[in-house]
């Protein structure tokens, strides 16, 4: 328990062994982006885990019955590009048929406040299960602009899937949406001077398509 209410922190023993691993600079661009997709479906996981489920009527080999059964169509991945993507594969693989929303938005170096340049959603995010995805909360700046975009397009039920966050971003965001979750493998120390997480693991984007 952290003294975030709306924070989970998924301390699973794989999913901090590959964390320690995307954390070590010396990791490939490839290893990178496969283990980020792994502990996407891993975090996907606990974030699905109060999903409804309803009766399928189905004949197995032995009798008929009602069996649990889930609506993935009311799904929805949100994608903060371009680092959300690394997160969004494992979330894919977890639930193939979720549909998939895109917000492209970067932070501005200098006043680290969050620049949108794309936004394309499915229509119905009100009666959907709506899932964001961004491997780093810092400063939170991105994630509450999201949060923000699809609320106003009518998104009702959201949660927030990070890979690490910073006291500060979860604080922020919490303040600013009280009714996000917000799923997370690492909870940091603290952010530095250029709104980074400390210790952190460098740029996620750069990180994963090998720009740095």
């Amino acid at each position: 328990m952290t003294q975030f209410p709306s924070l989970t922190i998924v301390d699973h023993p794989i999913i901090q062994h590959k964390l320690t691993i995307l954390r070590d600079k010396t990791t490939p661009s490839a290893t990178f982006r496969q283990l980020l997709k792994e502990i996407g479906l891993l975090l996907g996981y606990e974030a699905t885990r109060e999903l409804p489920l309803h009766d399928v009527h189905i004949e197995t080999p032995i009798e008929a019955g009602a069996f649990p059964g889930l609506d993935e169509g009311r799904l929805c991945f949100v994608s903060i590009l371009r680092a959300g993507n690394g997160l969004l594969e494992g979330l894919l693989d977890l639930a193939p048929s979720a549909r998939v929303s895109h917000i492209g938005m970067y932070r501005n170096p200098e006043t680290l406040q969050p620049v949108e340049y794309y936004f394309k959603a499915p229509a119905g995010l009100g009666g959907a299960v709506t899932i964001m995805t961004d491997p780093m909360l810092a400063t939170a700046g991105t994630a509450i602009a999201a949060a923000d975009k699809l609320k106003s397009h009518g998104a009702r039920t959201l949660i927030f899937v990070c890979l690490v966050a910073a006291p500060e971003g979860v604080a922020v965001f919490s303040a600013r949406h009280p009714d996000i979750p917000i799923i997370t493998a690492a909870l940091d120390e603290r952010l530095n001077a250029k709104g980074y997480i400390v210790p952190g693991l460098g740029d996620a984007g750069d990180r994963i398509y090998g720009t740095v």
